[in-house]
């Protein structure tokens, strides 16, 4: 797909991160002169041809006083693992919940949820809480925080 002009446009508006407003397609379609569907749109025929491959949200967790940050690996019982992501992101606490595969013989985790928390005391409580709810006493994890930040940008295509 050759891209026209309002979409090279559209890109180059998005790739430095949609505007903070309540209605951010609106706001990009009234400085490209689009109507907010418009832009939704012509967003989304973009990512079903390739030319998008994902959209994401960075957040600056340090700069919103969430200093503590920690990925909990957990070794769930592949039949278990569907459920006990679904119940582990229904958390607020819990940022992200996704499943890897394992890299036995050294890395048995299969599932991965990231915590941020103001300090690290809150986030192992926050993770002492998900165990006791969640009933996951018997599922094996670890707890790893972060010990430095690295850049967080978004993707650039044009």
């Amino acid at each position: 797909m050759v891209l026209n002009t309002q979409d090279q446009k559209l890109i180059a508006l998005i790739q430095g991160g949609l505007p903070l407003s309540s209605r951010p397609y609106a706001e990009l379609g009234r400085q490209l002169g689009m109507a907010e569907e418009t832009v939704i749109q012509r967003i989304r025929n973009m990512q079903e041809d390739g030319i998008i491959k994902r959209m994401g949200i960075v957040v600056r967790h340090h700069e919103l006083g969430y200093t503590a940050n920690a990925m909990v690996v957990w070794d769930v019982p592949d039949e278990q693992v569907q459920r006990v992501g679904e119940a582990l992101g229904r958390h607020a606490c819990v940022t992200l919940c996704y499943q890897r595969p394992r890299r036995l013989p050294d890395w048995p985790y299969n599932l991965f949820c990231m915590i941020h928390g103001k300090d690290r005391e809150r986030v192992l409580n926050y993770i002492e809480s998900l165990v006791e709810s969640e009933n996951l006493q018997d599922i094996p994890y670890e707890v790893l925080f972060s010990g430095r930040r690295f850049k967080q940008r978004g993707a650039k295509y044009l």
